[in-house]
């Protein structure tokens, strides 16, 4: 069986898929990707082929915003739309030449599923985080405002968010999904999330964590977290730093842009405690306040090996952070920015594995005041319990529904 992964998402919507497609390979599976190419040294290094779509996120990620940003206009909005939808036919089309099956991550992939119908192909969403889908018993991801929508009531439910959510996907994709649909002779489509989500997504998340919230729907299929195993050594400087001293405090902000003066926040906070600190550069290239000794930078690493090491990790809420210090038992406290990582904080606070820290940036005080609280001993034999019943085999689980459910007949022995 061939598989289209296909992604246009930072490395938290990436390294899911990579993992899944190890386990594809073990299965004696070709795998191929499709993904921004600040990934794809990295992905044709692995030895899967990868074709890139789109610009290089992480230079839209770092570039310095204008000191007083104007929020772009409905035409631009929709200019920008066009453009994606367009390269995405394009290059997906031509990624999945002699697929069997398109597996599509993250909610702006709008044209894989009618490259898939077009193909005669089976196509898969994945989500990350459970409020991604829509449901009764959640919101919608949090997003800002467009220009000119007017706002919701105060007494708006969740069925009246996810109708406002539908109404935003249809009024930004709608006309340019239709176009090109008719372009290749498929019929256009009237609800564009339900479209692109299917009605049977899957959901990556582990169960404990970000339990789906209708146990009695059979529509989501949740087969856990997809984990990529990393057996990286810890470099010699920063196991000489972990052996140094007390088990220092983890800051990063992944991929995604820093608040203003975070690294100042960050160590002061740590000082504030008595604490050391390692700080992640991440894509924001954060860096040390001074020389001292209690403080060190590293850049990318193996965060399964170092979340074990450290008292607590202080973060922005991805997804995948949020697992992989999960598993390792530490406590966390998340930051949010934006879209789902309202939700892994208030899901942090909530299993009482960490502290949820007010959206926006955070100052020394406030960042104490919620770090404190995530390192006291009960939390962590909160975060020490969760850890253990967190799943790593989430990625094998879903290899093998996706084997069972579309591997080709020749290829399966019937």
């Amino acid at each position: 069986m061939r598989v289209l992964l296909s992604t246009i998402g930072s490395r938290g919507d990436v390294q899911p898929l990579v993992a899944l497609a190890t386990e594809l390979r073990a299965f004696e599976q070709e795998v191929r990707f499709c993904v921004p190419p600040d990934f794809t040294d990295w992905i044709d290094g692995l030895g899967f082929p990868v074709t890139p779509i789109g610009p290089e996120l992480r230079k839209l990620t770092t570039a310095t915003p204008p000191a007083n940003p104007a929020p772009l206009s409905p035409e631009r909005r929709r200019e920008l739309a066009e453009a994606s939808v367009a390269t995405q036919f394009q290059t997906v089309a031509a990624a999945a030449q002699g697929c069997d099956v398109i597996v599509a991550a993250t909610a702006l992939q709008i044209a894989a599923r009618s490259v898939a119908e077009k193909m005669r192909i089976p196509y898969v969403f994945v989500a990350y985080c459970p409020n991604v889908l829509p449901s009764a018993h959640h919101a919608p991801p949090v997003l800002p405002a467009l220009p000119g929508q007017p706002p919701l009531p105060v007494t708006a439910d969740n069925h009246e968010l996810w109708a406002r959510d539908s109404e935003r996907f249809k009024g930004l994709f709608g006309a340019v999904l239709n176009a090109h649909r008719a372009s290749i002779g498929l019929a256009p489509v009237d609800d564009v999330r339900s479209h692109v989500f299917t009605s049977h997504p899957w959901l990556a998340a582990d169960a404990t964590l970000a339990p789906w919230p209708d146990s009695s729907a059979e529509a989501v299929f949740q087969p856990g977290a997809w984990i990529l195993p990393d057996r990286r050594a810890l470099p010699v400087e920063l196991k000489t730093f972990l052996d140094a001293g007390e088990p220092p405090i983890y800051f990063g902000f992944g991929s995604i842009r820093a608040p203003q003066d975070l690294s100042r926040v960050m160590i002061e906070t740590a000082r504030a405690l008595g604490r050391r600190a390692i700080v992640s550069r991440g894509w924001a290239n954060l860096s040390l306040v001074d020389e001292a000794q209690d403080c060190v930078a590293i850049g990318e690493v193996n965060q399964q090996a170092l979340f074990t090491r450290v008292a607590a990790v202080v973060h922005h809420g991805g997804a995948g952070t949020t697992t992989a210090a999960a598993l390792a038992g530490a406590p966390q406290v998340v930051v949010p920015q934006m879209y789902d990582q309202h939700y892994w904080a208030q899901r942090i606070q909530t299993l009482g594995i960490g502290a949820a820290h007010a959206p926006g940036a955070p100052t020394a005080d406030s960042l104490t005041s919620a770090l404190a609280n995530a390192l006291k001993p009960d939390v962590r034999a909160g975060a020490q319990s969760i850890g253990r019943r967190v799943r790593p085999d989430g990625a094998r689980t879903a290899a093998e529904r996706l084997l069972a459910a579309y591997e080709p007949a020749s290829e399966a022995g019937v």
